[in-house]
């Protein structure tokens, strides 16, 4: 993580150089804002009050940077305008460096957080995209008791019901031995995703739902038999390659590998793969109307 401080008071700088090398940052000083935009950091410390230099063009070329304000004083245009542009926040001098430091070390923990949000919700589109929900999520009331013969369908469901309320959804596993005392603590205001109720025992069951009064949640079910208190839908997986209670035939597997891997692989791997002749794979797409798009 290199942090580019631009600051004209050499000492100041040399200073903020000096401790954040020791909390294992790379740092590179400019007292020319000119001079710093040739550069390439993660964080920039910028001074808003160079004589004669403009910190705004700092600004416009890395807003997607973290940018902190280090000012004289507060009023438009060390402050106001350059934080309404993109800089992420200010210290007034004469400050103590540790609470710079401190003030680094929150934001590039925040962007780390961004970043690996991102990731995995990047992540799970992919995880995700191949199973077919077809449910108006809008319609949906919590609490709720989802029963599905596929778990990855309730968990598609939970993420969709996370990003209809924009809030992080407190996941609990009916398997762990520790689910009563994480449902008991969960706020009234906090909506849960529960799954596994089919592992629990009856008195387990009754004990949950005493816990349950009031809170607002998902409730996924892999037995549909199992009744509940509230409200309740039924989404199945219609791809048998996911339902673990059936067997597939021979068609039903070689059916779903030629559509799954059709453009990933040549005709002559795949037949080789599949133990077939390429004019069997070919009478096979013929029969499931698999033909390759142009």
């Amino acid at each position: 993580m290199k942090v580019i401080i631009i600051e004209n008071e050499l000492y100041l700088a040399q200073s903020i150089a000096s401790k954040l090398g020791q909390k294992n940052f790379d740092t590179e000083i400019y007292s020319s804002i000119s001079d710093a935009l040739d550069s390439n950091g993660d964080i920039y410390l910028l001074s808003t009050t160079i004589p004669g230099q403009n910190p705004l063009k700092i600004i416009e070329k890395f807003k997607d940077k973290i940018i902190i304000l280090i000012v004289n004083y507060i009023n438009n245009d060390t402050v106001v305008k350059p934080l309404e542009m993109g800089a992420k926040d200010y210290i007034v001098k004469p400050f103590k460096i540790e609470e710079l430091i401190r003030k680094i070390e929150h934001y590039y923990a925040y962007k780390k957080l961004q970043k690996q949000n991102d990731f995995y919700n990047t992540l799970l589109d992919s995880m995700f995209k191949e199973i077919d929900t077809t449910i108006d999520i809008d319609a949906l009331e919590l609490p709720l008791t989802l029963y599905t013969n596929l778990q990855k369908v309730a968990d598609k469901v939970a993420l969709l019901v996370a990003q209809k309320y924009d809030t992080v959804l407190t996941f609990v596993d009916l398997q762990s031995e520790t689910w009563q005392k994480e449902l008991t603590a969960l706020r009234a205001d906090k909506i849960a995703y529960i799954s596994k109720l089919d592992t629990l025992k009856k008195d387990e069951r009754e004990k949950l739902f005493e816990i349950l009064d009031g809170k607002t949640f998902i409730l996924a079910s892999l037995d549909a038999s199992i009744e509940t208190p509230y409200e309740n839908i039924t989404l199945n997986s219609n791809n048998k390659l996911y339902d673990q209670n059936n067997i597939l035939t021979i068609n039903e597997y070689v059916q779903y590998i030629i559509k799954k891997f059709q453009y990933q692989y040549p005709d002559t791997e795949l037949s080789k793969k599949l133990g077939i002749s390429r004019k069997s794979l070919w009478e096979k797409r013929r029969k499931f109307e698999l033909f390759k798009k142009k």
